[in-house]
Parts: structure tokens; C-alpha cells; sequence
């Protein structure tokens, strides 16, 4: 694949609102995620999330239009805003936007059918359903920056963001467009929370354990949700955070529809996929971003991947769901976490891990260290069988 450049990347994260304080926070390792003060979490097993508390969305957006947009929609807006501006040009009229959500506006949706069941239809606030679709953010984008191309939204659960930037970088190949602002964005909210609690995906104290996602770790039980958004400028621009270089994607026919398969085979096929499209073998890798969050079947499976691709030479292995949860920016912090690295030349901590996991072959990173990254590989495993791989390297060629 003709390598697409990353020239700007915009930051709305849990604990930390821009790309130098999301730098800080992965070089501090300590996790972002904490106890839900946003809604009533008594009546369930988990009460921790990683949810974005210092957006001062003002500094971003027009008091007039921020009056009528819902939290996804000023993440997003918010992020972009800061994208082009890390990246220090305006963007083509032709640019195309194309963002990934697990979830969407699901409270504006509550929201819009508590008033619409209370109030009648003919009083159920209209700009309430304006924003309850999904593409609701992607539209905003391109409504503020007057962008003319393509305008898509991508639902593919854990690995939606991943799945957008796939999009983007084909479209710039191919030459359907000169441009593209892709990333993700996801809001956590009291009924998915509810749901994910009430289905065990949630992890929560077990006797001495405290509750905690501790991705590749022995003593793991589950996830802990976040929100966010990550907006990355694709294609044009004075600076050059990394490469995208090569995408793979694969289907696990295991997996259910609310639970992660256990095919290894299906994980692999996704990163040789990435590697090939790359023009790479598994031997110019030097760190794998793995999608592990702390549930025990898909750590197992994605572990034993690795261990099946890279044999006696396992690279570095990197877990950063536990700085911030999983579903943040539908999984583009776990992506921007990873440009950030092949920037700065050094890897960050896998937040959460403390205890090795004998049936795992590797033990991922315990601290943040400086380590020369040619290429490293990003996993997006999600509940249902999606898998998409991708190569991000430092040069052009």
C-alpha cells in the first residue's frame, strides 16, 4: 500500500484534553479511569469508567452552535478543531470524513424517547433526533469545515476506529480523495454501562482483587468502558507523525454476537494481512499494540495469535485499553497511543498489568522506555468476530 502520511492528530481522552497531555498521561503510566460519579452505579458489580470530565468545549465551538450539539458531537467537533490545528493547514474542500463509534449518541436517543413517550411527538425536541443518529458528529465536521467529500460513519463495535482509518487511507490511494479526517468517538453513558455490567463484560472486585482492567493479566475479569473521541488528519500537512502503511482485516465465525471469539487463526490472518499490504514480514515489527482489555477469552486468544505469528522473536507487546477504557474514541486512543509512540520513539506501560499470565508467551510492557520503532502493529479484535490490523511506520518508504 502507498504509504498515507498522519499529519495532525486532535485529542478528547480521559484525563487528558490534547495530544501533549495525552503524551503525559501514557509517559506517567497511570490510568485514567475512576469511579463513575456521572450516574448511580449502586446496583451493579462495576463502578469505575474512563470518562472525559475537562473538555472546556467553549474553546472549541461557538457558544451558538454549542448549545445544540450533544456530548459526542462536541468531542468530536472539539478534537477535529484541534487536528487541523496540530497539523497546521486548512483542509482541502474535497477532504472526506469518516469516523467510528461502538456505540453512537445512544443518551441522546434515551433522551429523545423519554420526551417523545412523555411529552407527544409534536413536543419531543426536534434537534434532540437531529442528534441521535450516528453520523451526527461526521456531519458536523464537515458542515463546520465546509468539506465536500465522502461523509461516513463506521458501527464495527471495538474496532470501528481502526475500520475508519482503513476507509480513509483506501479512499487517499486510490485518489477518490486528496485529504480525510478519520478517527473515532464514543460517549459512555448510564445505559450502556448497564448493559455491559448486567451481560459480566464488566470488571469488579473478586475477594481481595480490587476492581481494575488489567489487559494480559492473570488475574483479570473483565473490561471497564471509556469515552472520548481522536481525530487523526490524513494526507496533507507540513508534519508528519507516522505512516500508515498496511491494513488487514478478518472475521472470527467463533464469536457470538455480544462476545469475542477464541479463533487465534482469525487474529493471524489479520496481521499477516496488514504485513503483506505493508510489503513487511512479522520480523520488521517492533511493538504490537494488541487490543486486550482485560477479558479473559479475548487477552487468551490475541495472546496466543502473537505468540502463533511472531514464534521465538515476539516483539514488544503493548496494552493501553487500562489508561483509559475500552470503547474510548471507539478505540482510537488505543491508535493515537501508538502514533504518539512511533513519534516519540518510546513505548508506554501496559496500565493495569501487574501479574504475568503463564499461559501467555510474552509479558507486555511493565515500564515506559525509550525503543526504536520502524513499524509497529495495532490489533482491533471485536465482540462479534470483526478484526482489522494496521502498520504504522516512521518513514515514507
Amino acid at each position: 500500500m502507498t504509504r498515507v502520511p498522519i499529519t495532525g492528530i486532535g485529542i478528547v481522552a480521559p484525563g487528558a484534553i490534547g495530544v501533549d497531555a495525552f503524551r503525559a498521561l501514557l509517559a506517567g503510566g497511570r490510568s485514567a479511569i475512576e469511579a463513575v460519579d456521572r450516574f448511580d452505579t449502586s446496583g451493579l458489580s462495576a463502578h469505575s469508567a474512563g470518562l472525559v470530565r475537562d473538555l472546556v468545549a467553549k474553546q472549541f465551538i461557538a457558544p451558538m452552535k454549542l448549545r445544540r450539539l450533544n456530548a459526542l458531537s462536541r468531542f468530536a467537533l472539539s478534537a477535529t478543531k484541534m487536528s487541523l490545528g496540530d497539523c497546521g493547514l486548512p483542509p482541502p474542500e474535497s477532504t472526506g470524513v469518516v469516523l467510528g463509534t461502538a456505540f453512537g449518541p445512544m443518551q441522546t436517543s434515551v433522551d429523545y424517547m423519554q420526551d417523545y413517550v412523555e411529552k407527544g411527538a409534536s413536543l419531543a425536541p426536534p434537534q434532540l433526533f437531529a442528534e441521535s443518529v450516528a453520523n451526527a458528529p461526521g456531519s458536523h465536521i464537515a458542515i463546520e469545515h465546509n468539506l465536500r467529500g465522502f461523509n461516513i460513519t463506521v458501527t464495527q463495535r471495538e474496532s470501528s476506529a481502526l475500520a475508519a482509518a482503513m476507509y480513509a487511507c483506501a479512499q487517499i490511494v486510490k485518489g477518490t480523495v486528496p485529504a480525510a479526517l478519520a478517527g473515532g468517538v464514543e460517549e459512555l453513558n448510564e445505559m450502556v454501562f448497564s448493559v455491559l455490567d448486567r451481560i459480566g463484560a464488566l470488571a469488579h472486585a473478586a475477594g481481595e482483587v480490587k476492581e481494575c482492567m488489567r489487559p494480559f493479566d492473570r488475574r483479570r475479569n473483565g473490561l471497564l468502558g471509556g469515552e472520548g473521541c481522536a481525530i487523526f488528519t490524513l494526507g496533507f500537512g507540513p508534519n508528519t507523525w507516522g505512516y500508515f502503511s498496511g491494513f488487514g482485516m478478518a472475521r472470527d465465525t467463533s464469536a457470538s454476537i455480544s462476545d469475542w471469539g477464541g479463533d487465534a487463526n482469525a487474529v493471524v490472518t489479520a496481521m499477516h494481512a496488514a504485513l503483506d499490504d505493508a510489503e513487511l514480514t512479522p520480523a520488521d515489527v517492533d511493538a504490537v499494540f494488541a487490543s486486550a482489555n482485560g477479558t479473559r477469552r479475548l487477552d487468551a486468544t490475541e495472546g496466543t495469535a502473537i505468540a502463533r505469528l511472531f514464534g521465538e522473536r515476539i516483539p514488544e507487546v503493548v496494552a493501553t485499553k487500562g489508561y483509559f477504557g475500552e470503547y474510548a474514541a471507539g478505540n482510537g486512543l488505543q491508535l493515537a497511543a501508538a502514533v504518539v509512540s512511533v513519534r516519540d520513539q518510546r513505548l508506554p506501560a501496559s496500565a493495569g498489568f501487574e501479574v504475568g499470565d503463564d499461559d501467555l508467551a510474552f509479558t507486555p510492557t511493565r515500564q515506559s522506555h525509550d525503543r526504536e520503532l520502524r513499524h509497529v502493529l495495532i490489533n482491533a479484535v471485536s465482540a462479534g468476530g470483526g478484526i482489522v490490523s494496521a502498520v504504522i511506520s516512521r518513514e515514507a518508504a
